[in-house]
């Protein structure tokens, strides 16, 4: 029966377990022995190499270490972030740090009249695309990509903006589209039109701005700032905190003094 890998806990530090079995992997074309377990960022440090760019958070948020990967004797060309992907042996990897994407000028304010007519004139090559799919295949996150192309295609921006959220824009879907498509950077344009132009104002955030540009909590800012390191520590070990599963909007403190 096969064991279940062993996990490592993440950290800027390349620490593999101490029996780890050793496998071969190609790192820009050349052979490197690296211990079995750990993710290919980690195994790129361990191999000598250093890192001056394509490594961002490190846990699977930024996209600055999208990386390909075949493996010898397999056709199929993979895809992946360097910080999330384990290596496997006979991995021939490169990372794309950077890749070259369309991205207009533009200018939200100055945007007016219609919202989908903005983006054929920014991103004409949206609707060019062919359904091929190579898009959703190739993102590293699981999102449907050629689904929200279609999206916006159709002119639902609201839809494309809330399909498109969990992108890190790695750029790995434009890298791969036939229709040469910068998917990841027209999907940020539309959620950015969807943030000012669709999305309902919030009402509660604009009052609280008012308040706070009132001077309401200068006060207790100021209370703040005379008290000493100890009582503020205090203040926050004993502060009243909201449950982890309450509903969101729900839950309001007893001590209602501050809101």
């Amino acid at each position: 029966m096969a064991t279940k890998p062993k996990q490592l806990a993440t950290g800027d530090r390349t620490i593999p377990p101490p029996d780890a079995k050793m496998i071969p992997i190609y790192i820009m074309g050349k052979e490197y022995m690296v211990p079995e377990t750990i993710t290919i960022m980690k195994a790129i440090e361990y191999a000598g190499y250093k890192y001056i760019r394509g490594c961002g958070c490190r846990g699977g948020i930024c996209g600055a270490c999208a990386t390909f990967y075949r493996f010898i004797g397999d056709y199929r060309l993979r895809t992946g972030l360097a910080c999330q992907t384990v290596v496997e042996p006979d991995m021939i990897i490169v990372q794309l740090p950077f890749f070259p994407a369309n991205r207009p000028s533009y200018t939200l304010d100055n945007i007016e009249g219609d919202l989908h007519a903005e983006l054929r004139r920014l991103y004409p090559e949206v609707f060019k695309c062919v359904g091929c799919g190579t898009c959703t295949r190739t993102c590293p996150m699981d999102i449907d990509v050629m689904d929200y192309v279609a999206l916006m295609k159709r002119g639902d921006l609201k839809g494309a903006a809330l399909k498109s959220f969990d992108c890190v824009m790695c750029g790995l879907c434009a890298s791969r589209c036939p229709a040469q498509i910068s998917q990841f950077t027209a999907a940020m344009f539309v959620r950015r039109l969807y943030g000012k132009y669709i999305l309902p104002k919030a009402e509660h955030l604009k009052k609280r701005v008012e308040e706070v540009k009132s001077g309401r909590y200068e006060r207790m800012l100021e209370e703040l700032r005379d008290k000493s390191v100890e009582e503020l520590k205090k203040l926050y070990t004993e502060r009243e905190r909201e449950p982890d599963l309450s509903e969101p909007g729900k839950w309001l403190p007893d001590d209602k003094e501050h809101l």
